[in-house]
């Protein structure tokens, strides 16, 4: 896809929300990443949003600011699959459903509390306090 004035690239839109889970599976504010990359929290909205480009250089700062390689930005793009696969596969970035909960941002900081907590005894209190208001029985 060529990138028009105005216009958001696909591949541009699938890095800008790589980076937000990742900031936000690190329970990173995005002044906390502006202040590791040395930008303002209003670019890293941007970056995001996929409002501005992300330039190489940057994409590098914010992988060494995320503590991931590079890489993760890309994954999940057409091009980064084994050749027996890619022709199974669709060659567009699937967008996510707004029902799938794995792309809400309260989904991973609720994983990033979950295994915050100190010890096994208390990761089984929350899971049994989830299961019960479920009406899940063990």
């Amino acid at each position: 896809m060529v990138r028009r004035a105005g216009l958001i690239n696909e591949v541009d839109h699938h890095i800008a929300q790589r980076v937000q889970l990742r900031r936000v599976m690190l329970g990173m504010s995005q002044t906390d990443l502006a202040n590791r990359c040395g930008v303002s929290f209003q670019q890293i909205q941007k970056y995001e949003t996929a409002g501005n480009r992300i330039p190489a250089a940057r994409l590098f700062d914010l992988s060494q600011a995320l503590e991931t390689p590079v890489d993760f930005f890309f994954s999940g793009l057409p091009g980064n699959f084994p050749p027996e696969t890619k022709s199974t596969r669709s060659m567009r970035v699937s967008e996510p459903k707004e029902d799938d909960p794995l792309s809400k941002n309260e989904t991973l900081q609720l994983i990033n509390l979950y295994w915050n907590l100190p010890n096994d005894s208390q990761r089984e209190v929350v899971m049994k306090m989830l299961q019960t208001l479920n009406g899940i029985k063990d």
